[in-house]
């Protein structure tokens, strides 16, 4: 009877998946906002030396460039930090950053995302970290997939005192197991547990939090 191969660790799955996030980040800095900011340095070289020469025409046409190139790469910086930590979550919870991260989807992908996240705000600010990190990673997850049309956040609270936060989209089905063991991970670190059901109008997760005190 052969052998089943061995499943690997969930947390080795959390820490692979870290490790491309880490080096995804890495080459898109050295591709795009690092190569972009070597060429305004090359233009605003460009346009000292038409002004020591005092073509200034010319140097404004370079310092036009030079600007233009400088905002598409400060816009590119700051969708980095909003997908790893929007500063609207420190600043006002977790329904407000989903509430943005949704409205950022949206028009990117055209995707209608719904937010119902009110209860959330009981959480300690660590706990909505995590739990913004699972609802973007499923949010890619689904645009990966589709891009679904829809997109839903539900949160609410259960009968035990905890929450119970409902993820839904309609996108094809997650066939990639580590994408879902990934999510099931980071899920047990925060102590719950994630359930997936899936059917033709697309894929729900539902992840129980237990009841913790905000400090927590």
């Amino acid at each position: 009877m052969a052998e089943e191969p061995a499943r690997r660790d969930p947390t080795d799955e959390i820490l692979a998946a870290e490790q491309d996030e880490r080096r995804r980040i890495a080459l898109f800095l050295h591709d795009g906002p690092v190569q972009s900011l070597a060429g305004v340095a090359l233009m605003l070289d460009a346009a000292v030396s038409f002004l020591q020469r005092g073509e200034t025409e010319e140097a404004g046409e370079v310092l036009d460039r030079a600007l233009g190139r400088t905002r598409t790469t400060i816009g590119e910086l700051r969708d980095l930090s909003f997908n790893l930590e929007p500063v609207v979550l420190r600043d006002h919870g977790l329904g407000t950053a989903l509430q943005a991260l949704g409205d950022h989807r949206a028009a990117s992908h055209g995707i209608e995302v719904e937010v119902d996240a009110a209860a959330a705000e009981s959480l300690s600010e660590r706990t909505q970290a995590a739990l913004y990190a699972i609802v973007l990673e499923a949010l890619e997850g689904a645009i990966r997939r589709g891009p679904p049309t829809t997109f839903g956040v539900r949160v609410r609270p259960s009968d035990d005192g905890g929450l119970e936060v409902e993820i839904s989209d309609d996108a094809p089905g997650e066939r990639r197991q580590r994408s879902l063991e990934v999510l099931r991970e980071r899920a047990r670190t925060l102590g719950a547990a994630i359930d997936v059901a899936r059917d033709d109008d697309g894929t729900t997760m539902r992840l129980y939090l237990p009841a913790y005190p905000r400090g927590e």
